[in-house]
C-alpha cells in the first residue's frame, strides 16, 4: 500500500510562460478541492451515506448488499490448490446463459503469503508467484467455478480487458532471468482467456514492451492498445501506445507484434506540475521507443532525442471510455523525486484530436473516514460516470464520480489489517461491473477479497 501524500501548503504555478505557450495549455475550471469530503454530505449526487456493516467487511449505502465471491486461503474449485494473495486488477465477461466469467489478478512477488499454484500448459517461470485466477458464476451470481488461468509471472498488478472479451495481464517488474530466483525475464503484458485459459497459455506479448507495466486500454476502433508505467523511482514512468500489426485481429492477434511508442507532452517533462483541472493540451506527440525490450536499459531511462519524454509519477488506472482514454496519476511526492506534489490525476487523452485533459485533481483528506487521496484503479460506472479505487492512508473507499464531476462514497473497506489504537484497512482494486451492469466486482487487496455489490443501482 502506497503511503498518505502530504498536504499541500500553497498552489504551485502551473507552468512558466514559454512552456504554456509552447504545449497550447487552456484552463477551464478550478476543482482542486473536489474530493475533500464526501458528496452525499453536500447535498450532491450519491446513494447516501455508508451504513456500517455488522460483519465487518465492507460498509455500503442503504439498500445495497454484497457476497463474497472468493477469499484467499480458501481451496479452489479446481483441486489446483489455495485461491492466492494479494487481489489486485480484475474484469467481467459475458458467458454462455447467462454466465459471467472473472478474471483476477494476484499481485505477487518473490515473497509472499500464497503463490498463485502452477499448472501445466498455464506456467511461463515456475519460480514467479504472481498470475491469475478465474472465476465462474452462474445468472443467479453464484460461484460455479474457481481455477487458475495463468502462473508464473510476476506482481500481475492491473491490466484491461480486450475487444474480444480476453484479459491483458500486466507484470509490475522488470526483473531479468537471474534476478530474485527468476529463471525468464519479467516485465511483460500476457493474455488470458477467462473461459478457457489454456487457449491463451502464458506467451508473453514482449512487443508491448518490457517495463513496470500498471494497466492497459484499448481503443475498440482501430485496436490501439495505451498502456501506463508504475515506476518506483524517478525517472518515473511513461504513458505507452502499441501499435499492433494485426489490430483488432482476436484472441492471439497480439502476439503479431507491432509498434510501441511513448507520450511527450511538449514543454511539459513531468505531469505533476499541472495543478488545474481544464487544463488542455494539444498537439500531443508519439514517440518511437528505442528498445521495447530493454535489453541493457530500461525504457524510461532511454534517449527520446533532445526533446526527452514526459514522465509522471505512479501512473496506475487506464480505462477506455466513449472516444477516449483515461489514465490515472495516483499521487506525487517531490521528495521522492517529483517536480511537484498532488494528492492523484485523472487524465482523458481524445486520439482524434491528439488532446491530453487533466478531468479530475484530488484534493487532501480531512478525516480518516472521508475520500480524498490516492486514486488507483478505475472504470466506468453502469450508469455513467467513473468508479475509482482508493489507495492512500486512513480508510479505503470505492469512490463515484458523477457526469458532473461529482463525488461519492460507494463503499468503504471494514476489515481491519492492524490494530485497535493503530488500525489500517486494506486497498480496493480491480473495480469492474458485469456485462449487465447490475452487479460491481470489487477487490480488497489484504486481506485478498473479492466482493460482488448489487442493489439499486442508476
Amino acid at each position: 500500500m502506497s503511503s498518505a501524500p502530504r498536504r499541500l501548503a500553497t498552489r504551485r504555478q502551473v507552468l512558466a510562460g514559454s512552456a504554456a505557450t509552447a504545449a497550447s495549455v487552456a484552463f477551464t475550471g478550478a476543482f482542486t478541492e473536489l474530493f475533500s469530503g464526501t458528496a452525499d454530505a453536500r447535498g450532491h449526487s450519491g446513494y447516501g451515506p455508508l451504513v456500517p456493516d455488522p460483519d465487518g467487511l465492507l460498509d455500503l449505502p442503504k439498500g445495497f448488499r454484497y457476497r463474497v465471491l472468493s477469499r484467499e486461503g480458501d481451496p479452489l474449485r479446481s483441486g489446483e490448490g489455495l485461491v492466492p494473495s494479494n487481489h489486485d486488477g480484475m474484469a467481467a465477461f459475458a458467458g454462455s446463459h447467462g454466465r459471467v466469467h472473472l478474471v483476477r489478478n494476484h499481485e505477487n512477488r518473490v515473497t509472499g503469503r500464497i503463490a498463485v499454484p502452477t499448472v501445466e500448459g498455464l506456467t511461463y517461470d515456475p519460480m514467479g508467484k504472481g498470475g491469475c485466477t478465474a472465476l465462474e458464476l452462474d445468472g443467479r451470481g453464484h460461484v460455479r467455478g474457481e481455477r487458475v488461468a495463468i502462473a508464473g509471472t510476476a506482481v500481475n498488478c492491473a491490466g484491461g480487458p480486450t475487444p474480444w472479451n480476453t484479459w491483458l495481464t500486466c507484470e509490475e517488474t522488470e526483473d531479468k532471468a537471474g534476478t530474485n530466483g527468476y529463471t525468464k525475464d519479467h516485465g511483460f503484458v500476457f493474455e488470458v482467456d477467462g473461459a478457457d485459459p489454456r487457449r491463451t497459455g502464458a506467451v508473453p506479448l514482449t512487443a508491448m514492451g518490457r517495463f513496470q507495466h500498471e494497466a492497459v486500454a484499448i481503443d475498440p476502433r482501430n485496436g490501439i492498445v495505451y498502456e501506463t508505467e508504475d515506476a518506483f523511482e524517478k525517472p518515473f514512468g511513461l504513458f505507452y501506445r502499441f501499435l499492433p500489426e494485426r489490430p483488432l485481429g482476436g484472441r492471439g492477434s497480439l502476439r503479431a507484434g507491432g509498434a510501441l511508442e511513448a507520450m511527450r507532452v511538449p514543454g511539459v517533462p513531468d505531469l505533476s506540475v499541472i495543478q488545474e483541472t481544464g487544463a488542455t493540451f494539444d498537439r500531443i506527440e508519439w514517440v518511437p521507443v528505442p528498445d521495447p525490450q530493454a535489453a541493457q536499459t530500461p525504457i524510461r531511462h532511454q534517449d527520446f532525442g533532445p526533446k526527452g519524454i514526459t514522465h509522471a509519477q505512479k501512473l496506475e488506472g487506464c480505462y477506455w471510455g466513449g472516444s477516449s482514454v483515461y489514465f490515472v496519476s495516483s499521487f506525487a511526492h517531490s521528495a521522492e523525486g517529483s517536480a511537484a506534489d498532488h494528492f492523484g490525476q485523472v487524465w482523458r487523452y481524445e486520439p482524434k484530436r491528439r488532446r491530453l485533459t487533466l478531468v479530475i485533481v484530488f484534493g487532501p483528506d480531512t478525516d480518516v473516514q472521508l475520500p480524498g487521496e490516492s486514486p488507483d484503479n478505475i472504470c466506468l460506472a453502469a450508469g455513467g460516470g467513473l468508479m475509482v479505487c482508493e489507495d492512500g492512508g486512513g480508510a479505503q473507499h470505492v469512490l463515484g464520480v458523477t457526469r458532473r464531476g461529482e463525488v461519492y462514497a460507494m463503499a468503504r473497506g471494514a476489515q481491519n489489517i492492524g490494530t485497535d489504537e493503530e488500525p489500517e484497512w486494506g486497498e480496493f482494486a480491480g473495480v469492474t461491473f458485469s456485462p449487465d451492469g447490475a452487479t460491481m466486482f470489487v477487490n480488497c487487496y489484504t486481506p485478498g477479497t473479492t466482493f460482488a455489490v448489487t442493489g439499486p443501482w442508476r
